[in-house]
């Protein structure tokens, strides 16, 4: 089985492809000085980038896991996440409340898609 890996740093990939999947890292915010529901807005649009180099697109998406470091924010994530995902695919998925690598992130994403 070929596995391509997109991204690779020091300690992960952003993406794998492999067995028709694509496996993405949890993604975070490039700004983290926005509000949840901008710090929402910024990963879900680095997942649409990780998702067309990976060869496909966010309404192939089967599942997501989605990390918040405050709960009561979950309503703010909402918003942009109901405002992205398309209306006819959703996927399955788990928001959780966690502590986060740095106390800026608000939100953590990480899904999982077919190619």
């Amino acid at each position: 089985m070929l596995i391509k890996r997109l991204e690779p740093g020091a300690r992960m990939s952003q993406a794998v492809v492999a067995n028709g999947f694509v496996f993405l890292a949890g993604q975070v915010a490039t700004d983290p000085s926005a509000d949840v529901e901008g710090q929402t807005r910024q990963v879900l649009g680095e997942i649409d980038r990780l998702l067309e180099a990976a060869g496909t697109r966010k309404d192939r998406i089967l599942s997501a896991t989605i990390y918040l470091a405050d709960v009561t924010t979950f309503a703010d994530m909402n918003r942009a996440w109901e405002a992205w995902v398309p209306a006819d695919a959703k996927p399955a998925r788990a928001t959780v409340e966690a502590k986060l690598v740095a106390p800026e992130y608000r939100v953590e994403i990480q899904v999982v898609a077919l190619v």
